[in-house]
């Protein structure tokens, strides 16, 4: 919060909602004792009973005033010129929906933190995403929370409380449908801090594959090749691995693929520990971007087979 002091839109017309989620790790006392430090600010804490993404954003949004949301999430917090920059944006009436760049920094300080962090910035482990590393301003599919106008809501609705993540990407699709656009810009930077252990990443990705694929089942056309990628190649191992029991030489097809698989893996993670001059990222890369990639995949697959065969 203490970026917040800097920004240079006016103070007295900002409002701060936080929608705390049952919070029991003292985020309320923090967030009031920062309010009787700097009371020129208006802080206001809803509760989130639902405890979900979704539900938090749309309470805020309710309990706000503003002409304009400007979207900020946990695990993250903006530079000091995010808010001038959204608005600024915004006013000039280039996008309906504007964003920016994550600055991806380790959830602790040890290896694997700081190995999980560097391998959420790599193509290879995360595709494409330009809001992950675009160097100049377009117009893109989503971008990161977000900043939008109020009367916005009114064309395309709230965000959709059935999507306990990739609630972002379904709201900025709806944008595109109704003829919106969505800007990311560079300038606008936000720090996040990734997930500090493998287990917390298999988790988080898990849930980015399993509620993917209900997003497509509404908006098939918005899936990209770095997110169909992860599925097909978990089924085509668990395929390939099933024909092999009945064909002595299909045991070949998952062999070489996981081979090739951990060469490319553990390769990358050797000219980028040889270049940081860090030898744990060497281990820790490799076994971050299989995380993510399994995790991803098991999810999407057990979704799609949920949804199709399991009532």
């Amino acid at each position: 919060m203490e970026s917040l002091r800097s920004q240079t839109y006016p103070l007295n017309l900002m409002e701060i909602i936080v929608a705390d989620g049952g919070s029991n790790d003292g985020t309320i006392a923090i967030i009031q004792e920062f309010f009787r430090e700097h009371n020129d600010l208006k802080i206001t804490i809803i509760s989130n009973p639902k405890r979900i993404i979704p539900s938090a954003i749309n309470l805020g949004i309710q309990a706000s005033h503003g002409e304009i949301i400007v979207r900020m999430d946990a695990h993250s917090y903006p530079h000091n010129d995010y808010i001038e920059r959204c608005v600024e944006i915004l006013e000039d009436g280039l996008a309906d929906n504007v964003g920016g760049i994550w600055e991806i920094q380790p959830g602790d300080d040890t290896w694997v933190a700081s190995a999980i962090a560097k391998a959420a910035t790599l193509p290879i482990a995360v595709g494409d995403a330009l809001y992950r590393h675009a160097n100049k301003p377009g117009f893109v599919e989503t971008v990161p929370f977000g900043a939008f106008k109020r009367e916005v809501l009114a064309l395309v609705g709230f965000f959709n409380e059935t999507l306990l993540t990739n609630e972002d990407y379904e709201f900025n699709s709806r944008i595109i449908l109704n003829g919106g656009k969505i800007w990311l810009d560079p300038r606008i930077r936000s720090t996040y801090f990734a997930r500090s252990t493998f287990s917390e990443l298999a988790k988080q990705y898990w849930r980015y594959g399993y509620w993917k694929w209900k997003m497509l089942q509404s908006y098939p056309k918005t899936i990209r090749w770095r997110q169909a990628l992860p599925p097909l190649f978990v089924a085509s191992l668990i395929i390939s691995s099933i024909l092999s029991f009945f064909l002595d030489w299909f045991w070949l097809v998952p062999a070489v693929e996981i081979l090739f698989y951990l060469i490319t893996i553990f390769l990358s993670g050797l000219i980028i520990s040889l270049k940081a001059r860090k030898p744990t990222y060497f281990f820790g890369i490799p076994f971050a971007i299989l995380t993510m990639h399994f995790s991803w995949g098991t999810g999407f697959l057990w979704s799609m087979i949920k949804g199709l065969f399991i009532k």
